[in-house]
């Protein structure tokens, strides 16, 4: 018997197509102009080998090993529900009792799922709220860094995640865009919360065939589709920033920056002027100056900047840009540029950061909220910035600086992660796992064997989103999908929401954590408040039962293109923006009143401690990139059939330049061994003139495999790059990731490579059937 069932994910909806309770294929949703290949890994992630089939709990932690476990090499015992439930609820008592609510890390990144019921994040920080609180992450992985700098320098997160300018105000009017980051095809395969339309290639293809020309600014040709016909400006990473100070010279050097805008609508440009001119430091930001770093001709910076000035221009930087040490201040630096050709508010003009890194932005849509699932407050507020996780566990009672706040770290005795992979995510995964044995107990609630549940002391199964039901909704995209149960749960996979009601219930609130609602009552209340947002904007959605049977509702688009601060630029003083000043921010006297030396109150180029430039490289000469990968979502669907189609010898692939393969007498294919001081890891490699000589990059979200189970030095021999990346925060500004500040060096692998085995269940742990 077949059946098809409506569904999405984060990248794409369809039909589930199922055959004898087994899902067989994920057939794209008719609607969809151009639905990404990795809905056809789909059956191959639910069914697979990896799948979690039962509870379990570490055998080591059941004899007592808590705090300093080595986590990861132990085998795993099998549990019936009830035990799991009441180990855990136990644990959690007694932790909360001796060691304060924010001694529970409660761990998760929100990309488990597209429905917004069944969302591990909002169902764990649920539970853990009402129990009593938590320390919790602000930010994100993707542009943490921005997130916390640009409320301060343009007031709203709006420029980096949506809405912004949209792509037919672009193909109207822009005739220069520059692309710092460039603008990868594969990103556009991805919307977080589910896309029912992949209209990034198109309208990017509209904006070409308009005549928009376009510069890609990045070390890699292959961020550009090719279709776009742009110039490539192959660039040192890391050293945006220099390139855009040498083209702020250029104009005011050339007497073109628009001097009326930056009057009227900016504050604090006169101290970036001086700073661009050397008047304070000696140091003239000039082309000449730029070129050294940057390895952009001192010509090419300056045709570019006069370009610009001459023309409609769009200024936009991917969020990968910023995930480097200083990484706030390229973001920073492209405001002011912006600021500085005027174009800030005015059709096709301006500044954006993300065209190019999810599906979404840009595409026309009325400004309606996303379906969003039940959230409680922190009653303790303990958090911190996301990717700081290691520090918290390395330094209980000490002080982390971050946008202008002392954080003190509490003692995190638990780690409760449901959700997300933070060994996927993270940066130096050795120096990761040795903080995370420093808990008492990790929890994880997880579908796979993925690292995260590799490295746990009880191991709950979850369910995937084929096996319940739910509602994907995304504020970037205009469908909202109904995501129908298709199969019954894999093994004895729960859903999230009935695991915790069960734990809530051994607390003593499961009432209030339930609210008396079943799965079905949850999703008519939550359409119902979503429907009531979209009545107050007039706009008319049908009632629960109709949307249900149909499968989606599409919210037609804007008759009129959408341009960002358009308002505030027509009328600066009627329409301020949200910052102090109510003007865009050049110089900041919030950011220079924290002190911080490295991130003063404008933009400035600061040196990171890895580049290209450094005196490192002298020992490690390669600047290795990792890149969101086109094959996968971070590290979802790893096991299935179209990931696995792109590696090289059962492993993830760098892409390497024939300059740098020839000096080490490499070919196109054989395993390599890539290391630096923090690890090593296995590769294939992939030779190619799209990349820079002097730079290698390689995609995330090869699952962890170390050699040596549990050991924190032991090579992956999958190519996980996060084990060579560099833990570090942006700055004490922003605290994000810095991992694309990274050297390495490569050399041919020696000998027969041990097997990738991460695909299986660990010892002591069957797979489900």
């Amino acid at each position: 018997m077949t059946v098809t069932k409506p569904h999405s994910s984060h990248w794409g909806a369809f039909e589930a197509v199922v055959e004898n309770g087994r899902l067989t294929e994920a057939r794209p949703f008719a609607r969809d102009p151009r639905p990404g290949s990795l809905l056809a890994s789909m059956p191959d992630a639910v069914h697979g080998a990896a799948r979690i089939d039962r509870p379990y709990a570490r055998a080591g932690w059941l004899r007592g090993e808590r705090r300093g476990s080595a986590r990861g090499g132990d085998s795993f015992i099998p549990l019936d529900w009830d035990e799991a439930i009441r180990l855990v609820a136990e644990e959690t008592a007694r932790i909360r009792a001796e060691h304060g609510a924010p001694s529970i890390l409660g761990g998760s990144y929100g990309w488990s799922s597209a429905g917004r019921y069944h969302h591990a994040r909002t169902q764990l920080h649920r539970f853990l709220g009402m129990g009593g609180g938590f320390t919790s992450q602000v930010t994100n992985y993707s542009y943490g860094a921005g997130m916390t700098l640009m409320p301060h320098i343009l007031g709203t997160n709006e420029v980096i995640q949506g809405r912004v300018t949209d792509w037919g105000s672009i193909a109207r009017n822009t005739r220069l865009m520059l692309c710092f980051g460039g603008l990868p095809l594969k990103n556009g395969l991805v919307t977080s919360g589910g896309g029912g339309a992949h209209e990034y290639v198109p309208l990017m293809r509209q904006a070409a065939a308009a005549g928009v020309r376009f510069v890609n600014i990045s070390p890699f040709r292959g961020d550009f589709p090719e279709f776009l016909g742009g110039e490539w400006v192959p660039i040192r990473p890391n050293t945006d920033a220099a390139m855009m100070f040498a083209m702020a010279h250029v104009l005011i050097e050339a007497g073109r920056e628009d001097a009326a805008f930056l009057s009227r609508c900016t504050v604090g440009y006169e101290a970036f002027r001086d700073y661009v001119l050397g008047k304070p430091d000696g140091v003239p930001k000039t082309p000449g100056w730029a070129a050294a770093l940057t390895d952009v001709p001192a010509e090419t910076i300056r045709r570019l900047a006069l370009e610009a000035a001459a023309a409609p221009t769009m200024c936009t930087a991917t969020w990968s840009i910023q995930r480097a040490e200083h990484g706030e201040q390229p973001w920073w630096a492209l405001v002011a540029l912006a600021a500085m050709l005027g174009g800030i508010g005015r059709p096709g003009q301006g500044i954006a950061f993300g065209y190019g890194s999810m599906n979404g932005m840009g595409t026309p849509r009325h400004e309606v909220p996303s379906v969003a699932g039940p959230a409680v407050r922190n009653p303790c507020g303990a958090y911190i910035p996301v990717a700081r996780v290691t520090e918290l566990l390395e330094r209980p009672g000490e002080i982390l600086q971050y946008n202008g706040r002392d954080l003190l770290l509490p003692d995190i005795r638990m780690i409760w992660w449901a959700g997300g992979n933070p060994f996927h995510h993270h940066q130096d995964l050795g120096r990761l796992l040795r903080g995370w044995n420093r808990a008492d107990t990790v929890v994880v609630n997880e579908p796979w064997w993925t690292a995260v549940a590799r490295h746990a002391d009880i191991v709950l199964p979850a369910t995937t989103s084929l096996e319940r039901n739910d509602i994907g909704s995304a504020s970037r995209d205009r469908f909202v999908r109904a995501m129908h149960q298709a199969i019954a749960p894999v093994g004895q996979a729960r859903n999230d929401t009935d695991i915790f009601a069960d734990l809530a219930d051994a607390a003593g609130f499961r009432a209030g954590f339930t609210e008396q609602r079943d799965e079905s009552a949850w999703l008519q209340h939550l359409y119902g408040r979503w429907r009531q947002a979209c009545a107050a904007q007039d706009i008319r959605v049908p009632d629960f039962e109709t949307f249900w049977e149909t499968g989606y509702v599409e919210i037609p688009p804007p008759a009129t293109d959408y341009v960002q601060f358009a308002d505030f630029a027509a009328d600066p003083a009627a329409n301020p923006l949200n910052t102090p000043s109510g003007k865009v921010e050049i110089f900041s006297e919030t950011i220079a009143g924290f002190g911080y030396a490295e991130t003063p109150g404008h933009a400035v180029w600061r040196e990171p401690t890895e580049f290209l430039g450094s005196a490192l490289a002298q020992k490690y000469p390669l600047h290795m990139l990792s890149f969101q990968p086109a094959t996968r979502l971070h590290g979802q669907l790893d096991s299935g059939r179209v990931a696995a189609a792109d590696k090289i010898q059962g492993r993830e692939k760098l892409r390497m330049n024939p300059v740098d393969a020839a000096a080490r007498s490499l070919v196109d294919g054989q395993m390599i061994r890539v290391f630096n001081d923090r690890g090593a890891v296995a590769a294939g490699l992939r030779v190619t003139e799209e990349i820079r000589p002097g730079v290698v990059a390689m995609a995330t979200g090869a699952w962890w495999n170390p050699e040596r189970p549990g050991a924190t030095d032991s090579t992956c021999l999958h190519g996980n790059p996060n084990v060579l990346t560099s833990d570090v925060g942006t700055s004490r500004l922003g605290q994000g990731s810095a991992a694309q500040s990274c050297l390495v060096q490569i050399e041919a692998w020696q000998g027969e490579a041990p097997p990738v085995t991460v695909h299986a269940p660990p010892p002591c742990a069957s797979a489900a059937s």
